[in-house]
């Protein structure tokens, strides 16, 4: 069993938890609180709407989307595949296979810096899960989401 010195100045062991950081302010506190617009993230927010949006498809093609996985990733992958065109990816469907269910996957980063405010934001989500969720069920995407293509 090694055991090191103490160093002159250094403080003893550990007794028990920790109630005060460092500089003995105590615990601190929420920066800002949950009523205010700044608490959630750039990124929660855009996951709550990608949730919400998948939701709201989901119960419009109950039978045939009952096991869709939305996810969220922050960019695309760096290579694209021998398919894709080298255009940045707003989106992707993977179909189903024995390991997984099908999958939309939405690449957030490409999708903010499209967007001006948070209803350009909402519609383009709404416009590329319809057109991946389109290509999964082999069908037009407005008519997997006729509201988010009317303007």
């Amino acid at each position: 069993m090694d055991v090191e010195p103490l160093r002159p100045g250094s403080p003893g062991p550990r007794q028990g938890p920790r109630r005060r950081d460092r500089r003995g302010r105590g615990r601190r506190w929420d920066l800002i609180p949950p009523h205010l617009p700044g608490y959630r993230t750039r990124r929660e927010q855009f996951d709550d709407l990608v949730a919400d949006s998948g939701a709201a498809l989901a119960e419009r093609f109950p039978r045939r989307l009952a096991h869709l996985q939305v996810l969220v990733e922050e960019v695309p992958p760096t290579d694209p595949a021998p398919w894709e065109d080298a255009t940045v990816l707003l989106g992707r469907a993977l179909p189903p296979s024995r390991e997984h269910p099908a999958r939309v996957i939405v690449y957030r980063r490409p999708i903010q810096t499209r967007c001006a405010d948070d209803l350009e934001l909402e519609t383009l989500v709404r416009q590329v899960l319809s057109e991946q969720i389109g290509s999964l069920l082999h069908i037009e995407p407005e008519d997997v989401d006729p509201g988010a293509w009317s303007e």
